[in-house]
């Protein structure tokens, strides 16, 4: 199974790098320009522990549902989001967040098995670990921009 870690270095305080990354409304601003939407589950607002969301989002020219549930939590430092039902065979996105004097350290480790055998791991060496990767990049971009803008407001 392909696994993606990538960390981010942010200048705001833990509580809103951890609130903002489980933010439904947020996530949807961040992932724009796929017409990721909340459809059903928890739609807005503050995900937690047990609560599910099925996202519709336009990859791959295709619209596509994919639901996942929020199976750990441990308030402003880690949850685990894993699909239910979707186009993966499955994942496991670790959300983890540590203090690092007065930044914080936000680490994705996303990881996931395609669907359809040999084509699928095919797949995962062409273009889906790069397309996977590049989305949660662009939503760490704005997740950091957004929490280091509110921390300066505060």
């Amino acid at each position: 199974m392909p696994l993606i870690e990538i960390k981010t270095v942010i200048q705001a305080d833990l509580q809103t790098c951890f609130d903002l990354s489980r933010n439904i409304d947020f996530h949807t601003v961040s992932l724009q320009h796929s017409n990721e939407k909340a459809i059903a589950g928890k739609t807005s607002g503050l995900i937690e522990l047990n609560e599910w969301v099925t996202w519709e989002a336009r990859h791959f020219g295709m619209t596509q549902q994919l639901t996942s549930k929020i199976t750990a939590f441990e308030s402003t430092n880690y949850f685990v989001d894993e699909m239910v039902s979707g186009a993966f065979k499955s994942f496991k996105h670790e959300h983890i967040f540590q203090t690092d004097n007065d930044k914080t350290l936000m680490i994705d480790r996303f990881q996931f098995e395609s669907p359809l055998g040999v084509f699928g791991k095919l797949a995962n060496l062409l273009f889906l670990k790069r397309y996977m990767t590049n989305l949660l990049r662009t939503r760490n971009a704005f997740l950091k921009k957004t929490a280091e803008e509110l921390s300066h407001i505060h």
